[in-house]
């Protein structure tokens, strides 16, 4: 019979173990993905308002309990855009039918990009998620919530391809509406993750190509 204990309090123990390494590095993975902190305040994802594709209207408040991603954009874009949906594509895949994830595309050329055009856009592009939302609204509102509200630089410019400067990121938002990111190597916040790098291109010698395998693996995190 004390054979039998023997078994049973080792077995125990051992199940025991594996749940405290298991509940340790859920800790420290959640953990890795920092907040955004300005003045010592995290930084939230500030309201906004918008229309969607669908001629919906779509607000912050609607992404509240959602893990999600941000970009801005334009349609008619020739040159970093096509990357990055594409790019989101793999996102939108990789967590299609979870309906606790959703993209917000935020145009930053709303006079043509009107709900009729984003969703010619939308459908050519192939997105499939109902929580993927082709944006857009007042162009000064919009550049608003990218410039300041978000920090991912977007501006209307004469000798820029398109007519319009933009950055490549992506900001990771929670499910409060606060931004979240991962540490470099020196313990530093990336606060973005570069999306304009094509994937195919991807070698692994290079931190910024990496990044959207970095993306899905820490939506991956938040959504647990």
């Amino acid at each position: 019979m004390k054979k039998y204990s023997y078994v049973g309090i080792s077995l125990v123990v051992l199940v025991f173990g594996i749940w405290v390494v298991s509940e340790i590095l859920s800790r420290n993975s959640e953990e890795s993905l920092v907040y955004i902190e300005i003045d010592g305040e995290r930084k939230k994802v500030p309201e906004f308002e918008l229309i969607n594709q669908n001629k919906d209207t779509i607000s912050s408040e609607d992404y509240l309990g959602k893990v999600y991603v941000v970009e801005f954009f334009f349609a008619t874009c020739p040159t970093i855009c096509p990357v990055m949906n594409e790019n989101l594509l793999e996102v939108q895949d990789e967590f299609y039918g979870n309906m606790d994830f959703g993209i917000a595309s935020i145009t930053i050329n709303p006079e043509h990009d009107t709900p009729e055009v984003l969703k010619d856009y939308a459908e050519e592009l192939g997105v499939k998620h109902p929580h993927w939302n082709f944006l857009t609204g007042d162009k000064n509102e919009i550049y608003t919530l990218a410039n300041q509200g978000f920090n991912i630089y977007a501006q209307e410019s004469e000798n820029a391809e398109g007519g319009f400067e933009h950055s490549g990121f992506f900001a990771l938002i929670d499910q409060e509406g606060y931004i979240r990111s991962r540490t470099d190597e020196a313990g530093n916040p990336i606060i973005f993750y570069q999306g304009s790098v094509p994937r195919d291109e991807t070698s692994g010698e290079s931190h910024e190509t990496q990044q959207i395998d970095m993306l899905i693996e820490d939506i991956g995190i938040l959504l647990k």
